[in-house]
């Protein structure tokens, strides 16, 4: 009987039933080591979220708005040196720099340096080969280790963004999805698929359309997906912990010295998690979240990078910001 049991377990574990998922003892922490915020910060991380030292790196980050393809070369090299070969993920722990070149510091981390990840500029770029799929083991499947950058220039916002991720673990909570129409034409792209993302999801999460402008301050936002230069109902929105919030727009993904707004307005309205390009993707709905893709595999228990990666299908130009860790939803069964 006991044969039996193991063999099942192992059926199902190759049926994909027990995906691997994504957990302090795989997450590297990156820190730039002569900066006092990032050091105190990665610090902090490691401790709270009872990450091994030798997952943690320091490494000598020129504090730029944007590297070089060569720097970004020199300081991923150091850093697979340093990284046991378990790691499958990032977290970067600075404010600046926010790209390489015409690339995010996200993926260029993740997935190092390539042309087509954003130089053919508003024409499609390199596809996510993570995009809507099951499990996690990037590193180790696609040689990638997807990242995310956690600004620590503002020590009590990286602080309690990083709290608000541990609140968010197994909360389950009983939240809404936010889905904005705007009149924005050119950004209200992603519109078109919010009837297939309550299709997905309603059954096990409250989706509600809105459209600007909007009057009544959302509350109890789990995710909250616009397509703006601005969001001007954004001091109205109550986030819970675990929260997911991003406009699509050119340059959200610029941190400092942007005529939009920054993706780092979300977090300090409450978000966990945001997104934003940091150079011109053109309104490509693949170039930004699928909120249908996104909320489906947080809805199965996936932690918040997983989850936000899964679910942009050309990610090169586009930054992830946050805590990576933060995961509100046990497993569940999607039927």
């Amino acid at each position: 009987m006991i044969r039996r049991i193991l063999l099942l377990g192992l059926l199902l574990c190759a049926a994909d039933l027990c995906a691997e998922s994504l957990g302090p003892d795989r997450l590297g922490v990156i820190y730039n080591q002569n900066d006092g915020p990032s050091t105190r910060i990665a610090e902090y991380y490691a401790v709270r979220r009872h990450i091994p030292a030798i997952n943690v790196v320091g490494l000598a980050v020129p504090d730029h708005a944007s590297l070089s393809r060569e720097e970004l070369k020199q300081l991923r090299t150091t850093m697979l040196d340093k990284l046991p070969s378990n790691v499958q993920s990032l977290l970067l722990v600075w404010s600046r720099p926010y790209a390489v070149e015409c690339m995010s510091i996200t993926t260029a981390f993740a997935a190092g340096y390539q042309p087509g990840f954003c130089e053919p500029r508003c024409e499609r770029t390199t596809g996510n080969p993570l995009f809507d799929t099951r499990g996690w083991l990037p590193a180790d499947t696609i040689g990638w280790m997807p990242a995310m950058l956690l600004p620590s220039q503002d020590e009590a916002l990286a602080r309690a963004i990083i709290d608000r991720g541990i609140r968010a673990d197994g909360s389950r909570p009983r939240g809404t999805a936010y889905l904005v129409r705007t009149q924005d034409w050119a950004r209200n792209v992603r519109a078109a698929g919010f009837a297939d993302t309550e299709a997905v999801v309603a059954r096990r999460l409250v989706v509600r359309e809105l459209t600007t402008p909007i009057l009544d301050p959302p509350s109890g936002a789990i995710a909250y997906f616009t397509g703006v230069m601005r969001v001007e109902e954004l001091q109205k929105i109550a986030f819970l912990p675990g929260a997911a919030a991003d406009h699509l727009t050119s340059t959200g993904g610029v941190l400092d010295s942007s005529r939009q707004m920054s993706a780092l307005e979300w977090l300090r309205q409450g978000a966990t998690a945001s997104y934003g390009s940091v150079s011109e993707p053109c309104a490509h709905r693949g170039k930004f979240p699928n909120p249908a893709v996104f909320l489906d595999h947080y809805l199965r228990g996936d932690t918040l990078i997983e989850a936000y990666w899964k679910s942009v299908a050309m990610p090169g130009q586009g930054l992830f910001i946050g805590e990576p860790l933060a995961r509100p939803f046990a497993e569940t069964d999607p039927n």
